[in-house]
């Protein structure tokens, strides 16, 4: 329920928010939002600058960013329809204002409230549901559902669940011993480590599905289906190699900077969502076996910090592609030897296992297509640049620096779009610069979650999950914990 209701809120506020932009003069808003395409070329706009972007402590780079949106710098004052300035009261900006009176003056910074993202309707979303996501989808699933299959028959889910039994025993006291769950869940959360998106899903997916032939009540959300979900979803990752790869593309001095607090943003993150299910369901985290665990990953990490942060941008891209696809064609090769040496029949198992994939793409397509369509409202309404404006305008009244509030549209739209954050990240850097606090900050909060209300929608949409219970609020607490260490992490490292 709390599902539904979060979902009929969005179209609900981004409706409001239409209204009112309608009434303010954008007559275009409500055909953005139906049958709006991110292809759409924007009617150009040309713009007089006077001054630099730079003294507003924007980036050199700009224009470029500008031109993303349909604005074109032009140095003829007879075509142009605005002006930009970086001081709205120097003579320039008087006197070509006294000749020209129409024309539409902005600093470089008040701009940014006129640029209309270019993102699909809910028409073209719903389309490319079906064609950018399920349909990739059913081979990736079919490929690991198939691997998975032969590491079933061959015994391999089993003796991964010995090996992390102790742990996994006491914080998912329900699922028995043995159970192929145990397997599934630490599989998807290895892919995780590993940056291994594709991998991640297949796995988590056959996880949420072992989970659910335990479950008791099919349509209501068990505890061990929380707390996977809620660990799934803080994000853990050992390498932002996405992260430090567009850092490097917009010219950062050093990439990989980021990669320290990015990485204690998401570890703080996981260790939340276990620690508030864990309050929830009335488990002692502070068991002899949980705090080895922690503690002996937290070794993990740190040592792989220690190594990774010796290393250039380019070679960290490389170490990690080394080691997170050189893992996934081990696992494959151990897998099928494994097999082999039980005499299965392998490429049967394959097969059997990758039917799978196509029947497990079917049943969330309906939960993709009503997530992404709500989340698009959202996005074409405007609502996040009220939120923006409204959250900079309250801290920049109570006098607190307001450096963090340019990095946040990654942090609020990262629950709900992967891509969508990953695009607000990106246009922070070019906006601000690579460098700068808020491009730094947009980074780490890139990578201190995962996107919370797609893992909900698609993974209870998976096994029908009607009764989500708790677990939206546990998810979302813990995201909170990761924005808040990021903010944090951001002013230690480069405030």
């Amino acid at each position: 329920m709390a599902l539904s209701r979060i979902w009929s809120a969005f179209i609900i506020i981004a409706f409001l928010v239409a209204v009112f932009s309608m009434f303010n003069g954008d007559e275009k808003i409500f055909s953005r939002m139906i049958v709006g395409k991110s292809s759409d070329k924007y009617d150009s706009t040309f713009y007089f600058a006077i001054g630099s972007p730079v003294t507003q402590k924007l980036s050199p780079a700009y224009a470029d960013f500008l031109k993303e949106y349909g604005y074109y710098k032009t140095d003829s004052l007879n075509k142009v329809s605005v002006l930009l300035t970086d001081n709205l009261a120097s003579d320039s900006v008087v006197i070509i204002k006294r000749n020209n009176p129409q024309l539409k003056i902005f600093t470089y910074v008040s701009i940014q409230k006129k640029l209309i993202r270019k993102v699909d309707g809910i028409i073209e979303t719903a389309k490319n549901s079906v064609m950018d996501i399920i349909l990739p989808l059913i081979g990736i699933l079919a490929l690991f559902m198939g691997f998975l299959s032969i590491a079933e028959r061959a015994g391999g889910i089993r003796v991964l669940s010995k090996i992390i039994w102790p742990f996994f025993s006491k914080i998912f006291p329900d699922v028995p011993k043995g159970h192929p769950a145990t397997g599934h869940m630490m599989m998807n959360f290895s892919a995780n480590l590993l940056n291994l998106d594709n991998a991640a899903t297949p796995f988590g997916l056959k996880a949420m599905e072992s989970l659910q032939e335990l479950n008791p009540n099919k349509a209501v959300a068990s505890n061990a289906q929380i707390m996977f979900l809620a660990l799934h979803a803080s994000g853990l990752t050992l390498i932002p190699v996405t992260i430090i790869a567009f850092r490097s593309g917009l010219g950062a001095q050093n990439a990989t900077d980021i990669f320290i607090p990015c990485m204690i943003a998401t570890f703080v993150a996981t260790m939340a969502a276990m620690l508030i299910v864990s309050i929830k369901q009335k488990i002692n985290v502070f068991q002899p076996v949980i705090l080895a665990w922690v503690l002996g990953i937290s070794a993990l990490i740190t040592l792989l910090v220690l190594y990774v942060t010796h290393l250039n941008a380019s070679y960290a891209q490389t170490f990690s592609g080394i080691l997170s696809n050189g893992l996934i064609l081990t696992l494959f090769f151990l897998i099928v030897a494994g097999a082999l040496y039980k005499k299965i029949d392998v490429f049967d198992a394959f097969v059997d296992g990758a039917k799978g994939g196509f029947e497990t793409a079917i049943r969330i397509l309906p939960y993709i297509v009503g997530m992404l369509a709500a989340i698009s409202l959202l996005r074409t309404s405007g609502t996040f640049d009220v939120i923006i404006n409204g959250v900079k305008t309250l801290f920049a009244a109570m006098g607190t620096d307001t450096r963090f509030v340019d990095g946040l549209p990654t942090a609020l739209i990262k629950p709900l779009s992967g891509s969508g954050a990953r695009g607000m990240m990106i246009d922070t850097m070019k906006t601000f610069g690579a460098d700068s606090f808020a491009g730094r900050l947009a980074c780490i909060l890139q990578g201190s979650s995962d996107t919370t209300f797609y893992v909900i929608a698609v993974y209870f949409g998976s096994v029908s999950i009607k009764n989500t219970r708790y677990a939206v609020g546990a998810m979302l607490l813990a995201d909170l914990a990761g924005i808040i260490t990021s903010i944090i992490l951001a002013y230690l490292f480069f405030g």
